[in-house]
C-alpha cells in the first residue's frame, strides 16, 4: 500500500510541475517536415517550420522571392555563406529584424553553423510576427556551394 501511495504522490508532483509552466516548444507534423510550435509565457503561439537542407535548396532554386538569413557572427559569415544570404546575428534578431526584414509574410530561410542558433532565431522571428519562417539547420550540413 505504501508503494502505491508513494507512486501516486510522485506522479501527482510531476503532473503539477508540468502544469506550472506555460512556456514550451512542441512539434506537430507539417506536410513534408515537422513544424515547431512555440508557446510563449503569455500563452501565445508562434510557429516556424523545420525543413531539410535539400528542401531549402529546392526553394532557393525555384526562383521564388525569398530571404536567406544567416544568423551567425560576422567572422563566420565572412569565412563562407550561402549565396544571397543576408546576415543578422541571432543575438540581434529582436532589435534589427523589423528594420531589415520589412515584409513579415515573405518566406525566410534561416540557418547558422549547426542549427542551434537558427532555431533560436526562427523562434524569435515567429514571436515578432513573421509568418513564413523556415529553419533548415546549419551550414556544416549544407552539401551545396558557398561563397566568401
Amino acid at each position: 500500500m505504501k508503494k502505491i501511495f508513494c507512486f501516486i504522490s510522485i506522479l501527482i508532483c510531476i503532473m503539477l510541475t508540468a502544469c506550472g509552466n506555460d512556456s514550451g516548444i512542441g512539434t506537430i507534423g507539417g506536410a513534408d517536415e515537422p513544424t515547431s510550435i512555440i508557446v510563449t509565457d503569455k500563452g501565445e503561439k508562434a510557429m516556424y517550420e523545420t525543413i531539410t537542407a535539400e528542401a531549402a535548396k529546392k526553394i532557393m532554386d525555384s526562383g521564388e522571392d525569398i530571404i536567406i538569413l544567416d544568423v551567425r557572427e560576422q567572422d563566420e559569415y565572412d569565412e563562407g555563406h550561402i549565396s544571397g544570404a543576408i546576415l543578422i546575428p541571432y543575438t540581434e534578431i529582436e532589435n534589427k529584424a523589423e528594420e531589415i526584414l520589412s515584409d513579415k509574410d515573405k518566406k525566410i530561410l534561416v540557418y547558422c553553423r549547426s542549427g542551434r542558433r537558427s532555431k533560436i532565431a526562427a523562434e524569435a522571428l515567429s514571436k515578432l510576427g513573421y509568418t513564413n519562417v523556415k529553419e533548415f539547420g546549419g551550414i556544416i550540413d549544407w552539401p551545396y556551394e558557398t561563397e566568401k
